[in-house]
């Protein structure tokens, strides 16, 4: 009768599941990463077309717009991750008007340290008030 060598496979299962952590976990993370860039970036641009448009009306002014963007920012994200806003006077298709700039940096998962640069701006034709 032959002899049956008998292989253990105790701990394998410990060892396949860091293995696939090695794989799945840099991938969550990165996804994870990903969405909130989108997240802010989307958020900024909505943030900086409003500005834009809000200093354009009739009567208001650039600092009515910054105003605007930061108040939409801070209601949505974070202040750490604004770096700067600005609104100011531009030609936007030949025609005067606005432009709303906005910086930022997204740390990994929003938790600061190195990360992501983005500048998003938003433009509008002024008004002009009928006389």
């Amino acid at each position: 009768m032959p002899r049956r060598v008998r292989t253990s496979e105790r701990g394998a299962a410990v060892v396949d599941f860091v293995l696939v952590l090695l794989v799945l976990l840099p991938l969550v993370i990165g996804i994870l990463q990903l969405a909130l860039v989108l997240h802010v970036r989307n958020t900024l641009a909505s943030a900086a077309a409003e500005g834009a448009r809000h200093a354009a009306v009739a009567g208001s002014s650039a600092p009515a717009g910054r105003a605007k963007v930061q108040e939409l920012v801070s209601g949505a994200l974070s202040a750490d991750f604004v770096r700067s806003v600005s609104v100011r006077p531009a030609l936007v298709g030949g025609a005067p008007g606005y432009e709303a700039v906005v910086t930022a940096d997204v740390g990994l998962l929003g938790f600061g340290g190195a990360g992501v640069p983005i500048r998003v701006s938003g433009h509008a034709v002024a008004e002009v008030a009928p006389p």
